[in-house]
């Protein structure tokens, strides 16, 4: 008796179903990267995140064509436009490549307790493999070139200790404790990946065609800087330094090398990675006024991201996952 593969489960087909709308974006988004790119260490990196986006796509689809599961259209060549003028300096391209790159390793991790058929676990296994590779290239770059800030130095403990008041957790009022190193830790990635996104926002609001997008993004940057100043705030009262603005590795061309479909969506996948890493920065913090602030956050970007949707649908650009069977409709029938 020969083997018989067994179906794809729920989790399965929407992970690789999220995957390769994600990585049929990024090999549009990677292939204007790569076609304005002088820097040829930066080069080398692009051209390698290209690669892993096309064998992850192509891994993905033979698994669709042998399950019998409709392709999804994702994007398109006709979604980008190469020849566009350049619209980002190399710098860029390596905080983007680790700004999406932290957002690849979210989902591909997620995946692998999940997957139940061995040949899924194993595509994810390798796919997360691959881009924890390409970030570690990625900061060696960005440490080579001096275009990294490391996280805050705090001193090393004395001795081991426990925490012996309540007022450990206060924030708001009475006697505040400095950060410690897990709070830190959290303020300086969301620093991090927003001072990407603001960066990215002003590029896309540069170039959008659709007025009411263009006005969209110039919104999400505007909430990108307010949560930037606010995590920026907690660090510098504890004279610790945050990540320094990349706005000025955007150039000024008003020529768009991308639809607006794929820039809108481009913000919808990243703002609700925002919601994640919020959700953590929240779940690290112990004192109470960085919990509500997380919390403010995620409100600000659940707003934000429904309001996308929205623009998204109203376009016709928006893909439907795979859904459970609708037993009353089909009983209705």
């Amino acid at each position: 008796m020969g083997f018989i593969k067994e179906k794809l489960t729920s989790a399965e087909m929407g992970k690789l179903w999220v995957t390769y709308m994600g990585n049929s974006m990024s090999k549009r988004v990677l292939s204007y990267y790569f076609q304005h790119v002088e820097d040829q260490d930066i080069k080398k990196i692009v051209e390698n995140a290209l690669n892993i986006s096309e064998s992850i796509l192509q891994e993905i689809k033979k698994i669709f064509i042998e399950e019998s599961f409709p392709l999804p259209i994702g994007f398109t060549d006709e979604d980008v436009n190469i020849n566009a003028p350049r619209l980002f300096s190399d710098e860029f391209y390596l905080h983007y490549l680790k700004y999406a790159g932290k957002a690849g390793l979210s989902i591909y991790s997620i995946a692998v307790p999940i997957m139940t058929r061995e040949d899924i676990r194993d595509f994810f296994i390798n796919a997360l493999n691959s881009t924890v590779n390409l970030i570690n290239e990625v900061n060696y770059a960005l440490m080579a070139k001096g275009y990294l800030i490391k996280p805050p130095h705090i001193p090393t403990p004395e001795k081991v200790d426990f925490i012996k008041k309540q007022n450990y957790l206060n924030g708001f009022m009475g006697i505040v404790r400095p950060l410690n190193a897990l709070e830190i830790t959290q303020l300086y990635t969301n620093i991090e990946n927003n001072v990407t996104s603001k960066a990215l926002l002003i590029g896309f609001s540069q170039v959008a065609t659709n007025e009411q997008i263009q006005e969209f993004f110039i919104r999400g940057k505007e909430i990108t800087n307010k949560h930037i100043e606010n995590c920026s705030q907690y660090l510098n009262k504890e004279n610790l330094p945050a990540a320094p603005l990349l706005d000025h590795l955007v150039s000024t061309s008003t020529i768009s090398p991308f639809s607006d479909k794929l820039m809108l969506a481009h913000k919808i996948d990243m703002f609700s990675m925002k919601i994640r890493t919020y959700g953590n920065g929240m779940s690290f913090s112990g004192r109470h006024d960085l919990g509500g602030m997380y919390a403010r956050f995620v409100k600000d970007i659940a707003l934000y991201v429904e309001d996308a949707a929205n623009i998204m649908i109203d376009h016709g650009w928006m893909e439907q996952p795979p859904e459970a069977a609708d037993r009353d409709d089909l009983a209705s029938n």
